[in-house]
């Protein structure tokens, strides 16, 4: 039995900070939550399903945040699958709802990664993990360099150019100058880009993600109940979700999660990439966003270079992509999966002043978690306004 449409995004809210050493983790976490359930007009008394995930919460994490935040909720769900977990909480936030298990979900993240001075994308993979890592991490593997081997391998497979991966972090950045919380908000230009250090040959230091502090929340309920609250509902119309990993045999390193989720998703929306008025798409790097897009379908295999060239995925654009900046940009705070949601809300609700999509009825927020060209996750949903 489908939940499209049987559930709906009534609260959001984006923590401001993007530096906060004085914070923990759970502090960032409750503020958010407040600001959420204040924007969809309840309070932490209509709360019975906590939704969690962190770059540090481990097996009993979602518990101390429950005692944290004084609650005994119904259902919780402390699923961690990377910067795709809160896209994925959507999914399984409505899925509780239709079977009854809550009524109301909150679902939170926080983290304080710069000023605790983590350093994403640059480290070697750790703890328990696949077989394969014995054949990678001998040899010094990174996860940016992973992520430059599929660019570098698109390069190779299809002629797309650095110029072409570089537009995308100037239109990210140029969304991030009309964002006023944006962390990076200067204007860039393609040189700019080019002329930055090389993290990982083919990828730039621009090319890649900003490392910030911050967090986020966002309330889910039933579609009934959503239409007596303070906003006007997001309604979940369609989700998916996927992994992908080395397998047995060789598997193309430009196939991603996405392209198994992202189908279920629109299947179960009943709609197709170019019904979509904008799309939040993780932006770790700018191959991410090219090999995404390509993957959801909104172009070819082999197109991306030319879809993301010439203003088509800006405001304005075909496609407008990131309106908030992105990771690229405005904000990453180790997993970004929840802002793909809070912005494709606000932007359906019609409330991002000079970053606003005009007329955006249907939106696609789509989340990656973990590595690009090695093992990772995808989660995509389709949302609209009724």
């Amino acid at each position: 039995m489908s939940i499209s449409g049987k559930a709906a995004i009534v609260g959001v809210y984006e923590h401001p900070t993007r530096w906060a050493p004085d914070a923990t983790e759970f502090q960032i976490m409750a503020e958010s939550a407040r600001g959420a359930l204040a924007d969809a007009g309840l309070t932490l008394a209509d709360v019975d399903g906590l939704f969690a995930a962190s770059m540090t919460m481990g097996a009993m994490g979602t518990i101390e945040l429950a005692e944290y935040l004084n609650l005994k909720p119904d259902y919780i769900d402390g699923t961690n699958v990377g910067g795709s977990s809160f896209v994925a909480h959507v999914t399984h936030a409505a899925a509780a709802i239709n079977a009854g298990l809550c009524e109301v979900a909150l679902i939170l993240y926080g983290s304080t990664a710069a000023s605790s001075s983590v350093a994403i994308g640059t480290g070697m993979s750790h703890g328990n993990r696949g077989a394969h890592e014995s054949f990678t991490s001998p040899y010094g593997l990174t996860t940016v360099g992973s992520y430059a081997l599929v660019a570098r391998l698109h390069m190779e497979r299809y002629g797309t150019t650095p110029e072409q991966l570089a537009e995308i972090a100037v239109t990210m950045r140029r969304h991030a100058g009309l964002n006023p919380a944006a962390k990076m908000r200067a204007p860039i230009t393609v040189d700019d880009v080019l002329s930055s250090r090389m993290i990982s040959d083919p990828l730039h230091l621009l090319d890649c993600c900003i490392i910030s502090d911050g967090g986020g929340a966002v309330v889910v309920t039933s579609t009934e109940r959503a239409r007596d609250l303070r906003k006007q509902p997001v309604l979940v119309l369609g989700c998916g979700e996927a992994v992908a990993h080395p397998e047995i045999g060789s598997p193309d390193l430009l196939t991603v999660a996405g392209a198994q989720c992202g189908a279920r998703a629109f299947a179960m929306a009943g709609v197709r990439p170019t019904d979509i008025d904008l799309a939040m798409v993780y932006d770790s790097f700018t191959i991410t966003v090219l090999a995404t897009l390509e993957n959801l379908g909104f172009c070819g295999r082999g197109e991306g270079g030319e879809f993301v060239s010439g203003g088509r995925i800006g405001l304005g654009g075909e496609l407008p992509v990131n309106p908030d900046g992105g990771g690229l940009s405005n904000n990453h705070p180790g997993m970004r999966g929840i802002f793909l949601v809070i912005e494709a809300a606000k932007q359906l609700r019609g409330e991002c002043g000079d970053r606003q999509v005009a007329g955006a009825k249907l939106a696609v927020a789509h989340g990656t978690g973990g590595t690009l060209g090695v093992s990772h996750s995808g989660a995509t949903l389709v949302l609209g306004v009724e």
